[in-house]
């Protein structure tokens, strides 16, 4: 798993910072492990976290909890699991069902967690409509910010990384992120401006995913693909009107590939910036284009099938 630890840059950093954040030493584990039944607090209340809710995760003594405003409900058995797992990730909070209860006691690797046992109808009325939360919620602050310097900074093992162009779905950059887990890749980068916030909705698509593979939010995504090429990446944009296919493109390990929104696709500039362009070949169809995460799939897996070949 990568270490979020974010670096000072005017090309990935986040327009604001939540107040508070500083480093410090990290707290040690809270003690207790006995549920607590407050069905009905509010998301920004939070009883028994002047006991320090940090569920073993390390946390600097001197960072204040993110605003209100901030935080993100996670929901659903592989999002909320992993959280817990993420050492990087503070959870202020962790309601469970009675059969969310039963598939937290399947995680591995989760100790000294207090959690508040509700019902279903209570979980509703924190989430959003339509939420498929399988018993389980967790109130987290946002994972801190990850830089693209950050992923290139270790070059003792080289790995893709995905770069979505104005895609805005939230559904589609969590499917991305789970094939980029699957496949090995080192990051999702997305454009900071109109892409989907940190949510509930987007760690769900992702199935945990979110946890282990970086999101990085770039303020320039051309600059941004210099800096990859700079550090010796090869730049591959998707494009349906590329005359070459994906299996003729140079494809290894320290391979970026730049993937454009369902029907617009990719950008003039960004599109420019790439050092070659190729499409995904298909039979003729009446559907058209592949969506935007299943092209990210198809691509990760033509680029981990190549990689695979050539180390053998």
């Amino acid at each position: 798993m990568t270490k979020r630890n974010p670096r000072k840059s005017g090309l990935g950093k986040p327009p604001s910072k939540s107040p508070g954040k500083s480093q410090g030493k990290p707290q040690g584990k809270p003690q207790g492990n006995s549920p607590s039944k407050s069905p009905g607090n509010s998301p920004g209340n939070s009883p028994g976290n002047s006991k320090g809710r940090n569920t073993g995760r390390a946390r600097s003594e001197t960072r204040g909890k993110a605003p209100r405003d901030k935080r993100v409900w996670l929901f659903g058995q592989h999002p909320v699991t992993a959280a817990l797992g993420n050492p990087n990730r503070w959870v202020q909070r962790l309601l469970a069902t009675r059969q969310g209860l039963e598939r937290l006691a399947e995680a591995k690797n989760l100790h000294d967690i207090s959690v508040e046992e509700t019902d279903g109808r209570t979980l509703e009325t924190l989430l959003p409509e339509g939420a498929v939360h399988q018993g389980l919620a967790a109130l987290c602050d946002p994972l801190d910010p990850v830089f693209v310097e950050d992923i290139i900074s270790d070059e003792s093992e080289s790995k893709p990384v995905l770069i979505l162009d104005q895609v805005t779905d939230p559904h589609n950059v969590g499917a991305i992120l789970r094939s980029a887990a699957i496949f090995g890749a080192a990051a999702v980068i997305i454009q900071d401006r109109n892409a989907p916030p940190e949510s509930g909705t987007l760690a769900k698509s992702a199935s945990g995913a979110l946890e282990s593979v970086p999101l990085v939010r770039a303020g320039n995504l051309s600059q941004t693909i210099g800096i990859l090429q700079t550090a010796g990446y090869w730049v591959v944009g998707l494009a349906g009107e590329a005359e070459g296919m994906l299996q003729q493109a140079k494809l290894n390990r320290k391979t970026a590939i730049v993937l454009g929104a369902e029907g617009a696709g990719l950008r003039r500039l960004t599109a420019e910036r790439c050092d070659q362009l190729v499409r995904i070949p298909m039979a003729p169809n009446q559907i058209g284009s592949l969506n935007v995460s299943n092209a990210a799939a198809v691509a990760l897996y033509e680029l981990w099938r190549a990689a695979s070949s050539a180390d053998a």
